[in-house]
């Protein structure tokens, strides 16, 4: 339903009978498609356990019954009031994809590098540069390792993980051609 319906936010129990809310979260918080959706936790177990363990699996706040039905509606508004980051407009797909990237960096000095997806779409990839970009640039992309073909362009969307030596990259394909991995009929 999450992926049919793009939800704003997502309440979520810890205990159903055919689901477990741990899995249930994680994927959530592992789906490129609903990763940036708020997931908020609603259980009977107390404890600074389950609270730390749904924290780490990508929970945004957590209550615990009975809830406390103005603060979770507090929160909520709150949640719902902030800048929402970017929406995929389509379902990504977990694909490894060897890449060449062909541009400019942060500093203005030009580069080529290989680089692997993680996840693709029709319209975009998700992947890791050890080159520092602005959101905006514009890249040239080919695709394979050996004999790279030309794919297109494709612009810096989203930056993740600022602080890390390898930055992930959220890229959105302007003019790709046929040689992109997925393509529309």
């Amino acid at each position: 339903m999450a992926l049919e319906h793009k939800p704003d936010a997502i309440l979520l129990d810890l205990m159903m009978p055919k689901f477990s809310g741990f899995e249930l979260c994680q994927s959530f918080h592992s789906l490129s498609y609903t990763s940036h959706v708020p997931i908020f936790v609603i259980t009977g177990e107390s404890g600074t356990r389950y609270r730390e363990q749904c924290s780490t699996m990508g929970a945004t706040g957590y209550f615990e019954k009975p809830v406390d039905f103005n603060l979770l509606k507090k929160t909520l508004g709150t949640e719902l009031g902030k800048a929402q980051q970017e929406r995929r407009c389509e379902v990504r797909i977990r694909m490894r994809v060897i890449l060449k990237l062909k541009g400019t960096d942060a500093d203005g000095k030009q580069f080529e590098e290989q680089a692997e997806t993680e996840n693709v779409s029709t319209q975009g990839f998700l992947c890791t540069c050890s080159r520092s970009l602005i959101k905006g640039a514009v890249l040239e992309v080919f695709v394979g390792k050996e004999s790279q073909k030309y794919v297109g362009h494709a612009r810096v969307v989203r930056k993740e993980s600022s602080g890390a030596p390898w930055q992930r990259y959220g890229f959105q394909l302007e003019d790709a051609n046929s040689e992109w991995v997925l393509h529309k009929s």
